[in-house]
């Protein structure tokens, strides 16, 4: 009817007139990413490429120290070093977050064990003669027993792009460490040094299916756990394993006393570790505020710069036949990257 209609139309122009103008927020980036979205992004990031890029020069000074004739080489002194600050900054996180309940330890001591073999096995290989550039390149092909693994046990497919982008990171990383002009005194080291990197590539394959588990027992659990659940526990099984073997090895005592005998090794050090946690907890602020991806994207790509970074600063020789290599090889990390994305 007539009259019921212009109900309508009054009750429309009064949600007109009482409607208040909203302003759109800002963005950045072609208008792809909210301005404050962009800005954690960019905080997350930033502090990613900032401690990491840092680690990993430090990592390098640390076993290229010499003092005296001799050069510092207690690994495992050096994990329970990393593994502690990690604990210490995991810890505080833990308690402001109020950290999760009822978490699986078992599975969390195995993951801590296999990370902790990983990282021993990547140090040791720096402190047996491989160069930088050509450990973390190494360290990108991870993706090979994992995929060794998957099709092995899990009965996984994998497309022809992901085999490529694996055999360009292997292959680029092969052209890297055979174009290194290296002396005939150290060839043993290197090659114990490549015998600790493809050891580390096996515990990161561990890594990953042990961590899967416990993801699957914590929702079996009605558990879904926080960002510094992972970082206390994962840590704190990582230093106990990591004490215990340098208690063994008589690593610890000789670490603390080459570090009092070298002052400047011990900020080095301290550096390092500070780095490892301060990354490790700017990684899980991007995770929780992002997609696990992007974060996946940022660490992937700081790894290349890391590269870079070393071969100018650290004086690496590196001939045109190392440089087609490092290309090719930082194709294979960013085509992962992007098939990961999607």
């Amino acid at each position: 009817p007539p009259r019921s209609n212009l109900k309508l139309k009054r009750r429309s122009v009064s949600a007109k007139e009482t409607e208040i103008p909203v302003k759109k927020s800002t963005t950045l980036f072609g208008g792809a990413i909210p301005a404050p979205q962009a800005t954690k992004l960019l905080f997350g990031a930033g502090g990613i490429y900032a401690s990491f890029l840092y680690y990993g020069s430090l990592q390098e000074d640390v076993f290229r120290y010499e003092a005296g004739g001799e050069r510092f080489k207690e690994v495992w002194f050096l994990q329970v070093c990393e593994a502690l600050f990690n604990v210490v900054i995991g810890f505080i996180g833990l308690m402001i977050t109020q950290g999760s309940k009822n978490l699986p330890q078992k599975l969390f001591a195995c993951t801590g064990a296999t990370q902790v073999f990983a990282k021993y096995c990547t140090n040791a290989a720096l402190a047996n003669g491989i160069s930088f550039p050509v450990a973390t390149l190494a360290k990108s092909s991870k993706m090979v027993p994992v995929m060794i693994g998957s099709l092995l046990l899990g009965g996984a497919r994998y497309s022809l792009r992901q085999y490529l982008s694996v055999a360009a990171i292997v292959a680029g990383t092969a052209i890297v460490s055979l174009s290194s002009k290296k002396k005939s005194a150290t060839a043993h080291g290197s090659r114990l040094g490549l015998a600790f990197i493809c050891g580390s590539l096996v515990f990161d394959g561990c890594t990953g299916g042990v961590q899967k588990r416990v993801k699957l027992e914590a929702n079996r659990r009605g558990i879904k756990p926080k960002p510094y659940d992972y970082m206390f526990y994962t840590n704190i099984y990582m230093l106990a394993t990591a004490l215990l073997f340098a208690t063994i090895r008589g690593e610890l005592f000789r670490g603390v006393s080459f570090c009092l005998a070298h002052p400047a090794i011990l900020s080095k050090i301290t550096n390092f570790a500070a780095c490892s946690a301060c990354g490790q907890s700017f990684i899980f602020y991007t995770i929780a505020q992002f997609d696990p991806l992007v974060t996946t994207t940022v660490t992937t790509t700081r790894k290349i710069f890391s590269v870079l970074l070393s071969i100018m600063i650290k004086g690496h020789h590196i001939s045109t036949t190392g440089w087609l290599g490092v290309s090719l090889a930082s194709a294979g990390i960013l085509t992962d990257a992007v098939f990961k994305k999607h």
